[in-house]
């Protein structure tokens, strides 16, 4: 999996958002499991002040000590699901997203072990679960959601996984994952149908 990922994201170039906002770094987790690579996801906990009860990407804002985006998303990936960061293969970013909290996010994709335990933090997480590729593959989203940006209408797929709603910020990097890894053709500059 690591040497498919590397390949194909050796040539992407991430788009960079020229905004001056507070920054965070996020793990977009693949398993290495042959033949059937999974994407692992947090479901964050009621308790918090932002995105509580979303499935989201382990990750989180930056620290002053942090010496990278990337050394804050593994240090966030740590606290919140018990995946050390020398588990972590950091590939390549994708393109930054912003939150509607006004956060910068940089994406990284990193390969771990499938076999490695991943324990939820009960403090931020309510569970981590993961979803085969394939599934995002066959683009078998639940609706589509209009979400404006910068003047601009973005029409973000809603999937479905168990009891687990994929929506917003994580599907916008997931469907950028798909696009540069699988050349999926997940456009979210029109609506689903062309219509």
């Amino acid at each position: 999996m690591r040497d498919l990922l590397a390949e194909r994201l050796a040539g992407y170039a991430p788009r960079q958002l020229a905004l001056d906002y507070p920054e965070a770094g996020i793990l977009v987790p693949v398993t290495d499991n042959p033949g059937n690579p999974e994407m692992v996801f947090t479901l964050r906990s009621e308790n918090l002040s932002t995105h509580r009860g979303q499935v989201a990407y382990p990750g989180g804002k930056r620290d002053p000590e942090d010496t990278s985006l990337a050394a804050t998303a593994l240090r966030e990936t740590h606290e919140e699901i018990g995946l050390p960061p020398d588990q972590v293969q950091i590939i390549a970013p994708l393109s930054q997203v912003m939150s509607r909290y006004g956060i910068l996010v940089t994406p990284y994709v990193g390969v771990i072990p499938g076999d490695h335990p991943l324990e939820p933090n009960p403090h931020e997480i309510d569970s981590v679960f993961k979803v085969p590729l394939s599934f995002f593959l066959e683009d078998r989203r639940e609706r589509t959601d209009a979400l404006n940006f910068l003047n601009h209408t973005f029409y973000v797929p809603c999937y479905r996984w168990e009891r687990y709603e994929i929506w917003g910020l994580s599907a916008v990097v997931l469907v950028d994952f798909m696009n540069a890894v699988y050349d999926a053709g997940i456009d979210l500059l029109e609506p689903p149908g062309g219509d």
